[in-house]
């Protein structure tokens, strides 16, 4: 084998340079479609007339980051095929964010998610929830952008600078002129990029490979098809359960309780479009799981009897799909780019996604709750700058990404150490009636401190290859000589193994990383009902109408206590449930927070329209404007 690979030619630029154009036209359409609709509302809900189709595209474009897209092959390349067992876990994850926690924020027409800890606990709560998902959000999305696009350049020679801050320009800009229907769309068009990109590595690399019943024979010979393994040992790396049950609690406390997903869900025409939305959704995760499964077989019976890592022809794992691109790909011109246009969609899919929800979050959260009297323009005009706000930051902390070397993975754990206490926070308010405020705040400090602890101690004390098991890879077939910066994994293992290592180093902090995210929540559900406990349990039945959900309601899929909630109840019953709800102008175009106007009769023959919308009244105020 031949350990040159060619470069980025003019070709491949125009390609991915009309990715950045099409996106950008995306945002530039709906600013001219939506010019006369100036409200937050239309900007960072779309009105909440989303349809299914684009929301279940544009949720699946942004779950799959530019790291699953490079990442996810490498992973198989190494460890074989268990990874597929992910989709597993994508099914429970779908299954409990549309059945219990869509209901619950749908219903409420909430704007921000951490809304709905106010109205179940207290305001510090909610603030300490938002103030926690902006800082892990800010860091993951900076990461996610410098990552992949510094394998990109170590390997192809692809402008790392450039790519940084064309990708943060170009977000910045669409969410900023299109709002939340520029986001969704754009998602959508991202995600057919993404698939054609997989595609056309799929037909290309198994070509090369020398087909695909080559492939699977190589695959087998090398162990990467032993998917199944039912070791119950939670040190070990991927087992099938730490794939299903870690997969589950990490995916969901990103994805049923994260501000960025339930904002498109709730964005929907109605709940069931919502719930349709996510379960579409799961078949557009599916088929991306198995693309990036399926490149990693490819890529490994293409390298078997050569490995570029071994060899010293990338630094690092996740140079390894980029490489494998480019060798089988760099002949035909264009095709290269076509896959950095791929990886890069799932990248602009994740950062446009976290500006609008950061810029939703910190209006919903503290500019509305500290200048309550915004007309229409003004709110609009606001949730514009915050978009370019976090643009600014989101791309400045990708460049600060470039100096915090090896902590750039401690950076990406961040955010699964905080989705577990957020979820625990979430289903202690959800699933338990009885948790009051202090359960709330005392569960969260404990469930954070509980991840960071097994999170941080793991990133010092790295697991051994007893636990992780990378399979065996091979270069007896290079015809060129090993360099001496090549991975010498053996020599790692052993200097780990002689390094002074405490216990925790080899139980505690060995833990399969899937696992973090389990602790969180279990750490927060125990102290939280456990102080609770100690300080006197809330009265359940004082707890405010639709905020609660049942394991009952989970698993009849429709509960008739939510189908037929009385919104007309007496103010002193509902306190401040549902103050989100729809902000109407007055005749002064000042916005007001008013109660939704509707008689029980009326909701139970639109139970699964969006509690946040009134027909009647809008039309009114559409008639105003």
């Amino acid at each position: 084998m031949e350990h040159t690979v060619g470069t980025f030619q003019v070709g491949d630029y125009v390609v991915f340079v009309c990715l950045f154009v099409v996106s950008s036209s995306i945002g530039v359409f709906f600013a001219i479609k939506d010019r006369k609709k100036a409200s937050s509302k239309e900007f960072l809900v779309g009105g909440r007339q989303m349809s299914c189709g684009p929301v279940a595209l544009s949720l699946t474009a942004s779950f799959m980051s530019a790291v699953t897209v490079i990442g996810a092959p490498s992973d198989v390349y190494r460890y074989g095929a268990s990874y597929v067992i992910f989709g597993v876990a994508y099914t429970f994850v779908v299954f409990f964010t549309a059945e219990l926690f869509l209901p619950v924020f749908y219903r409420t027409g909430i704007t921000s998610t951490y809304e709905y800890l106010e109205l179940r606990f207290c305001k510090p709560v909610r603030v300490a929830a938002t103030l926690i998902y902006m800082v892990q959000t800010i860091l993951y999305t900076g990461v996610v952008v410098y990552a992949p696009a510094l394998a990109l350049n170590q390997v192809t020679g692809f402008d790392l600078w450039g790519s940084i801050f064309a990708t943060g320009i170009v977000c910045t800009f669409y969410c900023t002129l299109g709002g939340l229907k520029a986001v969704v769309w754009t998602d959508a068009f991202q995600m057919v990029v993404m698939v054609v990109g997989f595609l056309t590595v799929l037909i290309q690399g198994s070509s090369r490979a020398g087909g695909i019943e080559s492939v699977w024979s190589t695959a087998h010979t090398g162990g990467r098809l032993q998917v199944f393994d039912f070791d119950m040992d939670p040190l070990r790396r991927h087992t099938f359960w730490t794939l299903t049950v870690g997969g589950t609690f990490t995916w969901l406390g990103i994805y049923g309780v994260n501000q960025s997903t339930i904002q498109r869900c709730i964005s929907c025409k109605t709940e069931n479009h919502a719930r349709w939305a996510l379960y579409m959704n799961l078949m557009g995760l599916w088929i991306i799981l198995f693309c990036a499964v399926v490149s990693g077989l490819i890529m490994y019976a293409f390298y078997s009897r050569c490995d570029p890592w071994s060899a010293g022809l990338v630094s690092a794992p996740d140079q390894l799909m980029p490489y494998f691109v480019m060798e089988v790909l760099g002949a035909f011109p264009g095709l290269p780019g076509l896959f950095v246009a791929c990886a890069f969609s799932g990248t602009l899919s994740t950062v446009a996604a976290s500006i609008n929800a950061l810029a939703t979050v910190m209006y919903e959260d503290f500019v509305s709750q500290c200048f309550g009297d915004l007309s229409n323009r003004a709110a609009n005009w606001i949730s514009k700058a915050l978009c370019v706000v976090f643009g600014v930051v989101c791309t400045t902390m990708a460049v600060a990404a470039s100096y915090m070397g090896g902590i750039v993975q401690a950076a990406l754990s961040i955010h699964g150490m905080c989705g577990g206490p957020m979820l625990g926070l979430f289903s202690l308010g959800i699933l338990f009636p009885v948790t009051n405020f202090k359960g709330a705040v005392g569960g969260l400090i404990v469930g954070i401190a509980l991840s960071f602890w097994v999170g941080v101690g793991a990133f010092i004390y790295p697991a051994s290859t007893n636990n992780t098991r990378p399979l065996e890879l091979n270069t007896a077939a290079c015809n060129f000589s090993i360099t001496a910066d090549g991975f010498n994994p053996t020599a790692l293992t052993i200097n780990a193994l002689n390094s002074d290592r405490s216990w925790l180093a080899d139980s505690w902090y060995s833990m399969s990383y899937l696992y973090y995210s389990a602790v969180g929540f279990v750490g927060t559900v125990a102290a939280g009902l456990l102080i609770t406990l100690l300080t006197g349990p809330s009265d359940a039945q004082k707890v405010k109408p639709g905020l609660t959900r049942s394991i009952r309601d989970v698993i009849c899929f429709c509960s008739e206590k939510y189908a037929h909630i009385d919104l007309s109840q007496d103010k002193e019953d509902l306190g401040d449930f549902g103050k989100a709800w729809e902000k109407h102008p007055d005749q002064e175009g000042v916005v007001k927070m008013e109660k939704v106007k509707s008689s029980s009769d009326c909701l139970q023959e639109n139970c699964y329209t969006n509690a946040a919308f009134d027909e009647n009244e809008t039309s009114q105020v559409q008639a105003k404007l």
